[in-house]
Parts: structure tokens; C-alpha cells; sequence
């Protein structure tokens, strides 16, 4: 079998509303899916990490740079790929947008690895630890309203997700440390005393700030506290960690074993938040999902993206033992956006349709156990979203 060629889909459509956080407004969505075609006609599917007008660089990456480097080659070599292209590629980034092109079509190679054997991908991987992921329902984005209407539209939201069935929910904060504490207490109130909330910053404070929001935290009970300082900053990381009750998590802007080694030896996260779709696909994954535990540090996957990043990490969580194990251990969590997202809700022939799972099931979504991915995209829908470059 051989590689004939590899194609990028990006993806995108006008939100109903815009949607925000610590770093932007946007008013569209995108997605960008990879596909890796055969000379026995199987074919498959992955998904680049990338927002925004960085998909369409990312998409030249996949075409014009990573397709001639493995054309011909046995797309059931994929380590053997993994390394060739990091390899060329290592003087040109070792982290961001390199890495984020090559998740896409690692990803696929193993989606054609499960075709080819006629298994699900948790099965390649070792099996699955569980058939279903509880499900964190992720809202309340920022946007462009007064600190006290937005504070009302997050007790609204949170109680709706909540409602919804959902194992717990997440937030967005990064108006600044004193009105984030009072959005913090919005969500608190509406979802009540007994279900976990987390918060979200996306690398907007300094040290000092992240602090004072981290105590706030605290005092509302909130489960974890994401990305509070920047990604570069490990001491920063790890003097939160040393100073704050609330577990710190991050590293979803973290990329292959050798980013997150460092991040890993700076002891500063609680939770570990790889994303498949950017550090460097599955193979690579699975390489810092067994730093993370070798350093004690419970995964919880960053999920961003379509149906095909959600159906990956399904297959991932699956695969996932517990850490450090035991009767009742915490199982790992599936994030699923609850914003608008054609992308996630109408790509596939056959959807997840995970709303309607987690509202039939107490919070709880299937793993697919078709083989590879265990989905496949509807290409009259990828025919009808598809921006031309």
C-alpha cells in the first residue's frame, strides 16, 4: 500500500453570534481536516489544530511541504513518517504550526491502519478501558457586553449545560481578575454546590493576577483552573501550583515529547491537558500521555475542533487507564463545546450526536467501535463549506 496523495479541506461559516475569549472576538467558525488517500483505495481522515486564517497556512504546510516528503510511502509506516518529517523539518519549528500539519496526517495514517485491520483505533492502541467518557459540557464565552449582563448570561448558560445532563461544566474569564472572580461566582450559582465547574483563561494573567483569581476560585470550590499564565512561563506554572488548594492545568499549547518533558520536569501542572490535533497526532500522543503518567500527572485531553477531533479523542480517552488507579478513581473527562458548531453536530455520514447521548445516558457519551476513527465525513457537507485558497 502507498500514499497518492494527501489533501486539506478548510472549513468554515459566519457564527449566529460572535464568541469570545481572553485573546479575541471571532465571528467564524473553521476546521481543518486532512485526508490521505491510498493505491487501494482506502482512505483517511485526521484534523489540524488551528483556528482562523492559521488553517489555511497550516493547510499549505500539508500540501506543499509534508505531501512531497511522503508520497509513495506505506501509510502503515507511521512512525516511520512521524520521525522522516519532524526530522526535515526540525530546523524549520519544532513546536506551532509544523506540528499542528503533521497531527492532521498522523492522524489519518491511523485511522488507515484501523481500516486496514478492521479494528477501532483504542483497539491498535491496547484496548479500551472503558465503552463511554463522561462528558464536560464547555460555554460561557466572553463577549462584547457590560461585566454585570455578562455575569447573568453565565448563571443562565451554566444552569442550562447543567440541565443539559452534563458531567460538569467550563467557563471562559479574562475580563480582568476582579470581574472574572464575580463571573466565577455567576456559573457557581448556577449550577449550584454540588457539581464542578472549571475556568478557563487562556494565558491572560500575570503571575500576581492569576493568584488573586486562583483564591477566588478556591472559595467558589471550582475544579480546575486552566492556562492562567502564559505557556512559556513554567515558573509561573509551578509557583501557582506550590501557592494555590485549585488544581492548575494546562499545555494545550504544548507540543511533542520534548515540549512537554520540560513542561512535565517544571512540576507546576495538577492536570495535563495534551491537544492531538497540534502536538504531533496520535503517535506522539501517546508518547507524552506516558510522560504525563511516568511524572503522576492525570490527562485530561484539550478537545477543540469537528467531529473528527472529537471521535479521535473518544478513541483516546478510551484507551486511557487511570491514574494512579484504584475502586472509584476519577475517569478522564471528553470536552465538548456547547457553542455553535456545524463542523461537530452535521459532518458525518452517521453522527456522535453527543447532546442527545449525554442527555439520554446521565452525562455520558459511546466510544465509536467502527473500525479506525469509527466515523467518516459526509462530502456533500465538505463539498458545501469548503473555502478555496
Amino acid at each position: 500500500m502507498k500514499i497518492t496523495r494527501i489533501a486539506s479541506h478548510v472549513l468554515q461559516y459566519g457564527l449566529p453570534e460572535e464568541l469570545g475569549y481572553s485573546q479575541q472576538y471571532y465571528a467564524r467558525r473553521t476546521a481543518h481536516l486532512v485526508e490521505v488517500e491510498t493505491d487501494e483505495g482506502i482512505t483517511g481522515w485526521g484534523e489540524c489544530f488551528g483556528p482562523g486564517n492559521v488553517a489555511f497556512g497550516n493547510k499549505a504546510i500539508v500540501e506543499k511541504v509534508i505531501q512531497p516528503l511522503v508520497l509513495g510511502m506505506d501509510p502503515m509506516d507511521r512512525d516511520v513518517i512521524w520521525h522522516k518529517v519532524y526530522n526535515l523539518l526540525r530546523d524549520h519549528g519544532q513546536k506551532g504550526m509544523p506540528l499542528q500539519s503533521l497531527s492532521g496526517i498522523d492522524i489519518a495514517l491511523w485511522d488507515i491502519a484501523g481500516k486496514v485491520s478492521g479494528l477501532p483505533i483504542h483497539k491498535l492502541i491496547g484496548g479500551a478501558h472503558r465503552d463511554r467518557v463522561p462528558v464536560y459540557g464547555y460555554g460561557m464565552m466572553l463577549r462584547r457586553e457590560d461585566a454585570a449582563s455578562l455575569a447573568a448570561r453565565f448563571t443562565d448558560e451554566a444552569a442550562a449545560i447543567k440541565d443539559a445532563g452534563f458531567a460538569a461544566t467550563k467557563m471562559k474569564i479574562g475580563l480582568g481578575p476582579r470581574d472574572d472572580a464575580k463571573l466565577a461566582a455567576a456559573v457557581r450559582k448556577g449550577v449550584g454546590d454540588d457539581f464542578d465547574f472549571m475556568a478557563d483563561a487562556n494565558h491572560a494573567y500575570t503571575t500576581s493576577d492569576a493568584f488573586y483569581v486562583g483564591r477566588a476560585l478556591e472559595d467558589l470550590g471550582a475544579y480546575w483552573f486552566e492556562e492562567p499564565v502564559a505557556p512559556e512561563d513554567h515558573d509561573g506554572y509551578r509557583e501557582l501550583r506550590a501557592g494555590l488548594k485549585i488544581n492548575i492545568s494546562g499545555g494545550e499549547a504544548e507540543f511533542s515529547r520534548w515540549g512537554w518533558r520540560s513542561l512535565l520536569e517544571a512540576r507546576g501542572l495538577d492536570i495535563a491537558q495534551p491537544e492531538v490535533c497540534a502536538l504531533g497526532g496520535i503517535s506522539e500522543y501517546l508518547r507524552v500521555l506516558a510522560l504525563c503518567h511516568a511524572h503522576f500527572t492525570p490527562v485530561v485531553n484539550h478537545v477543540w475542533g469537528s467531529a473528527i477531533a472529537v471521535a479521535t479523542n473518544l478513541q483516546l480517552l478510551a484507551a486511557m487507564p487511570v491514574l494512579p488507579g484504584g475502586l472509584f478513581p476519577r475517569e478522564p473527562m471528553l470536552e465538548f463545546d456547547t457553542t455553535d458548531n456545524r463542523f461537530r453536530d452535521q459532518l458525518l455520514t452517521e453522527p456522535l450526536d453527543i447532546q442527545r447521548q449525554v442527555a439520554r445516558s446521565g452525562g455520558y457519551a459511546a466510544i465509536p467501535s467502527g473500525p479506525g476513527l469509527g466515523v467518516e465525513p459526509d462530502r456533500d457537507f465538505l463539498r458545501a463549506y469548503e473555502v478555496d485558497t
